[in-house]
């Protein structure tokens, strides 16, 4: 059996009168790509950012490689983030003033260690950006920025990369492109990836999706397939309206990519 680089128990997040986790336990193995979907409220992005150390959980633990995330210092929590924990947003999230190759030296450089040049052209080089080191965010497609984003949240090695709707904003071809390199660095590298989405094509990416639905675990599936996918989804409707990203996404339901 794999080790588990996140292990979540009982995991709570109240916002005043607002469950937004009502007691989720996941295990989640080494080398597995995680995808999480639910409807609109249903606690995918809380989730993922109490499992990131991102927000503090009202009541139950978190582990990451096998650290629990409870009772660390501010420091220690963000020496953590910093060094096991990758993230890459929907929004790329890069300095428009930087280079690529810039853009992802800055974790390090901001941790105080000076990356060489190698280990930058190699972070780009592994998400297909060989020889775009001197250019700038504004010069790059948005595929090409995502990629930036991801060899930014890549060059410090992390035990699990979280990705928040990390196709949100690119058009499906390149969606596509960025989706197969993650399904890559998974099969080929043996990264963790825990992934929010709400595209059954992208889940279909993944080893297994876990479905949310009011702060709660609704079930999951392993193997799956954009039409299981998004056949779950729609049985969920059933019980909350999804958003109407959700409702699109379950509509097309399009052949995986990966």
């Amino acid at each position: 059996m794999a080790p588990v680089a996140v292990r979540i128990r009982d995991l709570r997040r109240h916002h005043r009168d607002v469950r937004a986790l009502d007691g989720v336990d996941l295990d989640l193995p080494a080398g597995t790509y995680t995808a999480v979907m639910g409807p609109s409220g249903s606690g995918k992005s809380t989730l993922l950012q109490c499992a990131a150390g991102l927000d503090r959980p009202t009541a139950g633990s978190v582990e990451i490689d096998g650290v629990p995330l409870a009772g660390l210092s501010p420091r220690r929590l963000t020496l953590l983030r910093r060094d096991r924990i990758g993230f890459v947003f929907q929004s790329f999230n890069l300095l428009p003033s930087l280079t690529a190759a810039q853009n992802v030296a800055l974790p390090l450089r901001l941790a105080g260690r000076r990356p060489s040049r190698t280990q930058v052209r190699d972070a780009l080089a592994r998400v297909g950006l060989a020889g775009r080191e001197r250019h700038r965010p504004g010069e790059l497609s948005g595929g090409q920025q995502q990629r930036v984003a991801l060899a930014r949240a890549l060059i410090t090695r992390p035990a699990v990369l979280f990705a928040d709707e990390p196709t949100g904003a690119l058009d499906s071809t390149t969606g596509r492109e960025v989706l197969t390199m993650l399904r890559a660095l998974v099969d080929g590298d043996g990264q963790t990836i825990v992934m929010v989405t709400h595209d059954p094509v992208a889940a279909a990416c993944a080893d297994r999706v876990v479905f949310l639905v009011d702060g709660r675990v609704q079930g999951e599936l392993t193997g799956p397939t954009a039409d299981a996918v998004a056949a779950r989804m729609a049985g969920l409707e059933t019980a909350v309206p999804l958003a109407p990203a959700t409702r699109a996404a379950v509509a097309r339901k399009a052949g995986a990519p990966c």
